[in-house]
């Protein structure tokens, strides 16, 4: 078993981290009924309070990728852009191999 994985951190402009995380729960629940999404997790930085993390768990890269097509998550994405500060970084591309709930 091989699954992708990506663990990316936003950097959000002053002021607007919680608008960004609503912004990225928002996104969970469209991509959890993407075909492939085994998790979509949010977190925020305890030492950042400009930082929010994202990880996810795909049963593909190409899974991931076709779920940045869907009209709703572009939507999404474009809502969330003028609140993240510079460039979004794109994490560690992680291959996983297991663990609790994963299958």
């Amino acid at each position: 078993m091989s699954k992708y994985g990506l663990h990316s951190k936003l950097k959000a402009i002053d002021g607007g981290r919680d608008k960004l995380i609503q912004i990225l729960l928002e996104a969970s629940k469209l991509v959890s009924a993407a075909k492939g999404c085994n998790l979509y997790l949010i977190s925020k930085d305890r030492t950042d309070n400009n930082a929010v993390w994202v990880t996810e768990v795909w049963d593909s890269k190409e899974d991931h990728d076709a779920s940045l097509n869907l009209e709703s998550v572009k939507k999404s994405i474009t809502s969330a852009m003028p609140l993240i500060s510079g460039k979004p970084e794109r994490g560690q591309e992680l291959e996983i191999v297991g663990g609790k709930e994963i299958n």
